[in-house]
């Protein structure tokens, strides 16, 4: 059980629809804190739209969110804040039709008050099947470095053939270079950080829930070595690394695998099943593409002093005997690090609500 009075600050960010996912945090130059993530009656339904809450510094309580899209016909999801080269506020997201992965193209808006308010939508990139998770590196040179993937259904499951791609603009996001990376397929959400030497470590979900995979680029994230599996687990669901002020790296994810989890039905519980069987994905746990339905519980953080090869240290931040739930969710995190050294985590907290917590160095290692 994760010990939830050695945080040093938790909060339940306010919603305002009842099925709330895929948070991202952003720190702004004022010091205040963004997040932003989906929302509406059910992953997949048309009113899922992107939310947005702000925590400003030196107070306790997020504002109520605002909504910052608008398509009622598309899923709007995986929302991503980053500062742009230009010192624009970018906000980045997916949207697609129903639980149609491969019909996701990606869109954005540009705000240039710190997101009080914001340009219209416009497309990003068209092709179908095209998703993202986390927010681009931004090289010495200037350059955007955006990890991205192609969300492509298998023919033994629902998704599954899915493979990573690498976005490089060198114009503030007007124009994109992609860059397929060899070996990833079956591995999406790539979060990628600096190493000590100032190259690009990059670190994978996987479809077939069992590792975490990891990936080096030497060449500004336009080539990869072959994804190797890690020694921390991975239930195919999102993770996120960041690397904190004195040089390690911070993870979070869920702390277990297919192996020691067996799901006993192979598709997405959080999916309405009538929509699951009108994509014809088969239910029965067998040799599929992909692996579905693995607990999303502990959640955990974990510590690296060697750009991730190894990792010293773990803890849970939730586990399943926090809640009463039989199968309770805490994924989708985002971890960031502030100036005066605080480590901020939000996550899915059983699809109901976002919840933030505080956490230092020092707790992770106790």
């Amino acid at each position: 059980m994760s010990d939830l009075k050695a945080f040093e600050f938790e909060a339940d960010i306010p919603v305002l629809y009842p099925h709330n996912h895929a948070s991202n945090l952003h720190v702004l130059d004022n010091g205040d804190i963004l997040c932003v993530w989906f929302s509406g009656s059910r992953e997949g339904k048309p009113d899922i739209s992107i939310m947005c809450s702000r925590l400003k510094k030196g107070e306790q309580d997020w504002s109520k969110p605002t909504v910052l899209s608008d398509d009622f016909e598309r899923s709007e999801q995986n929302p991503i804040l980053f500062q742009n080269t230009n010192g624009e506020l970018w906000l980045i997201y997916t949207a697609q039709n129903a639980v149609h992965q491969e019909s996701s193209v990606v869109r954005y808006r540009v705000s240039n008050d710190d997101g009080h308010t914001w340009s219209e939508i416009k497309t990003l990139f068209d092709k179908p099947g095209t998703f993202v998770r986390h927010k681009p590196v931004i090289l010495d040179n200037g350059e955007l470095v955006l990890p991205a993937y192609y969300s492509l259904k298998s023919r033994t499951g629902f998704l599954g053939n899915d493979f990573s791609v690498i976005k490089i603009s060198h114009d503030h996001g007007k124009t994109w270079t992609e860059h397929e990376i060899k070996g990833s397929k079956g591995l999406v959400h790539m979060s990628i950080v600096p190493d000590h030497t100032g190259h690009l470590v990059g670190f994978f979900r996987s479809r077939k829930a069992d590792y975490i995979y990891r990936s080096i680029s030497k060449d500004g994230g336009r080539t990869w070595t072959t994804p190797t599996q890690t020694e921390l687990m991975n239930n195919n669901s999102s993770i996120q690394a960041t690397r904190l002020k004195n040089g390690k790296l911070a993870i979070v994810f869920n702390n277990i695998n297919a192996q020691l989890a067996p799901p006993k039905e192979n598709r997405p519980p959080w999916f309405d099943k009538s929509d699951m069987d009108k994509v014809g994905v088969d239910k029965n746990v067998k040799e599929q593409a992909s692996i579905w339905g693995v607990i999303r519980a502990p959640l955990t953080v974990a510590l690296s002093n060697d750009d991730g090869e190894t990792w010293n240290y773990k803890k849970n931040i939730m586990t399943k005997e926090d809640v009463s739930e039989i199968h309770p969710e805490f994924s989708y995190p985002s971890i960031k690090q502030t100036d005066e050294g605080s480590i901020h985590i939000t996550f899915t907290y059983l699809r109901k609500y976002i919840k933030h917590v505080v956490v230092t160095e020092d707790w992770i290692k106790n």
